[in-house]
C-alpha cells in the first residue's frame, strides 16, 4: 500500500485525494463520490478563479453538478479574517450547495470554517504548494485582531494538480518549502519532548512527516525553477503533514519551536510593505533560530548538569508570572496568552529535576539522533536562499532587536514542549541568547 493510501486509512476527515498532472479534471468525479445527489458552489478569489476556478466551475456545470454562481472574493489583499468569513457564510447560508474551494491557505481556511459553522463538509482544489494546512484539522483565522486556530474538520476531499502549483507565483512554493523545512527541527523538538516524558512520539504521524523529508528538501533549486515533479513532491509532503496532524488531532507532528515565532508575529499583525507576511516565510526565520538553538544544545554538557541545582533555580509560578509581566510589559495580549499557556505547562521543582534526569539518561543516544535529524544552520540558510525564501529576519520586516525580543518571549507563549523548554529548565537560556545575539553571535546586536 502506498503512502497516500496508508495515510487515508488513518485520517479522521479526509476520504479522498487526487494528486498528479491533470488531476483538476477529476473534480466532478470526486464531487459525485463524496457528495452524491448534492450540488456545488465554487469559492475562489480573483486570482485563483483565473488560474483554476473558472475551469473547475465549467467542469462541474458540464456534469450538472453546479447551478450556483461562484462566490469570488474581490479584495486585492485578502487574508483569513473574520469579516471575510462572515461574507462567505452569508452566501453559503443562502444555498444548500457544497463549497468547492479553489485556492490555497486563505481560501481553504475561510471555506473550512464557514462550512463547519453551517454543519457541512467541503472539498478543496489546491492551486499552490504554499502551506501544510490544506488537509489539517482546524482553520487559522484572525478574530478581533488575534490570529487563532479554530477547531473544524479537514476537507472531505482534496485535489492538487502540480502543473498549477508549479506555475504559481514563486513566493508561494518558497513559502511552502519554508513550512516543510520547519518539520526538521520540529521533529527534533518532539524527540526532546518524548525523552523527558512530556509528549510521546506517535510513530505513524512522525514517519508520515519525516520519511523522505530531507530528500525532498534537497530539491530546493528545482522547486524555485518551477519544476513540476519537484513541486509535486513538495505538495505531497505538505499534504502528508496535514494528514499527520489530522490523524493525531494535533499540530505536534509538524510544529515545534519554529512555529511559535510565527504565532508570536501573527499576534503582532506582522506586515511588510503593507502586506501580510506569509506563514511559511515567518516559520522559515523561526526555523533558523530553532536550528541554531538545537546546535547550541548539542554542544552543551547535558550529562554534567546538576539536576537538583537546576531545579532549585527553577522559579515558582508566581516568580514566572512576574517574569512574564516584565517581558511583555508593552504587550498585554501577549502577556495574557503567555500566562495561560505557562500555567498550563508549569512544573514543580521535583518534576523539573525528574525531567532533567530523564534527558540526561537519554542524552548519549538522543544527541546522536538529533544530530542526524537536523540540518546545520548553514544548510538551512542555503536551502532557503536557493528556494527564494527569506533567510534573514530583516527580509520579513523583523529587526535583530525585534527577533531577540521575540526569542525572550518564546518559552512562555505555548504549552507545547520544545527545545526552548529544555534551555529554560537547564538554565541555558541566557547562554543561548548570547550565542544568538551577543558579540560574535549569529545576529549580533
Amino acid at each position: 500500500m502506498d503512502k497516500i493510501a496508508r495515510a487515508l486509512e488513518k485520517t479522521r476527515d479526509t476520504r479522498s485525494l487526487f494528486m498528479g498532472k491533470g488531476a483538476v479534471k477529476r473534480t466532478p468525479e470526486m464531487f459525485k463520490f463524496l457528495f452524491p445527489g448534492k450540488k456545488a458552489i465554487v469559492v475562489a478569489d480573483n486570482n485563483t478563479w483565473k488560474v483554476a476556478g473558472e475551469q473547475v466551475d465549467a467542469l462541474l456545470r458540464e456534469e450538472g453538478l453546479c447551478d450556483e454562481s461562484a462566490f469570488i472574493f474581490n479584495e486585492p489583499d485578502l487574508y483569513a479574517e473574520w469579516s471575510f468569513l462572515e461574507d462567505l457564510e452569508k452566501r453559503l447560508r443562502s444555498t444548500e450547495a457544497i463549497a468547492v474551494a479553489v485556492g490555497s491557505g486563505v481560501i481553504n481556511d475561510l471555506t473550512k470554517l464557514a462550512s463547519h459553522h453551517l454543519g457541512r463538509k467541503y472539498m478543496i482544489v489546491g492551486t499552490a504548494a504554499s502551506m501544510d494546512g490544506y488537509t489539517a484539522y482546524g482553520a487559522s483565522v484572525t478574530f478581533e485582531g488575534n490570529k487563532q486556530t479554530f477547531d473544524c474538520p479537514a476537507p472531505l476531499g482534496m485535489i492538487l494538480d502540480p502543473v498549477f502549483a508549479a506555475a504559481a507565483p514563486k513566493g508561494m512554493s518558497a513559502s511552502g518549502y519554508a513550512d516543510m523545512i520547519a518539520k526538521v527541527p520540529a521533529g527534533a523538538d518532539w524527540m526532546l519532548s518524548d525523552a523527558v516524558g512530556s509528549e510521546k512520539i506517535d510513530p505513524f504521524s512522525f514517519g508520515l512527516v519525516q520519511d523522505g523529508l530531507k530528500e525532498m528538501l534537497a530539491e530546493s533549486a528545482k522547486i524555485a525553477a518551477g519544476d513540476i515533479d519537484a513541486t509535486e513532491k513538495l505538495s505531497e509532503g505538505l499534504i502528508m503533514s496535514g494528514f499527520a496532524m489530522q490523524a493525531l488531532q494535533s499540530s505536534r507532528p509538524a510544529s515545534g519551536m519554529e512555529h511559535q515565532f510565527s504565532h508570536y508575529w501573527d499576534m503582532d499583525g506582522l506586515c511588510m510593505n503593507g502586506k501580510h507576511v506569509s506563514h511559511g516565510f515567518k516559520v522559515g526565520i523561526g526555523t533558523l533560530v530553532s536550528t541554531a538553538c538545537l546546535e547550541f544544545l548539542l554542544n552543551q554538557d547535558i550529562e554534567g548538569l546538576d539536576a537538583d541545582k537546576c531545579a532549585e533555580a527553577w522559579p515558582t509560578l508566581e516568580e514566572m508570572e512576574n517574569d512574564i509581566h516584565r517581558i511583555f510589559a508593552a504587550k498585554p495580549a501577549h502577556a495574557a496568552r503567555a500566562l495561560t499557556e505557562s500555567r498550563g505547562k508549569y512544573c514543580s521543582k521535583k518534576e523539573i529535576a525528574a525531567q532533567i534526569r530523564a534527558l540526561q539518561a537519554a542524552w548519549p543516544e538522543l544527541k546522536k539522533a538529533i544530530a542526524e535529524q537536523i540540518f546545520s544552520f548553514a544548510e538551512v540558510k542555503a536551502h532557503l536562499t536557493a528556494v527564494g525564501a527569506p533567510y534573514e529576519p530583516e527580509m520579513i520586516g523583523i529587526s535583530k532587536e525585534r527577533l531577540r525580543e521575540t526569542f525572550d518571549g518564546i518559552p512562555y507563549m505555548r504549552s507545547r514542549f520544545t527545545s526552548a523548554d529544555i534551555l529554560l529548565r537547564c538554565g541555558l537560556l541566557p547562554a543561548a541568547r548570547e550565542y544568538l545575539f551577543g558579540k560574535g553571535g549569529i545576529w549580533e546586536i
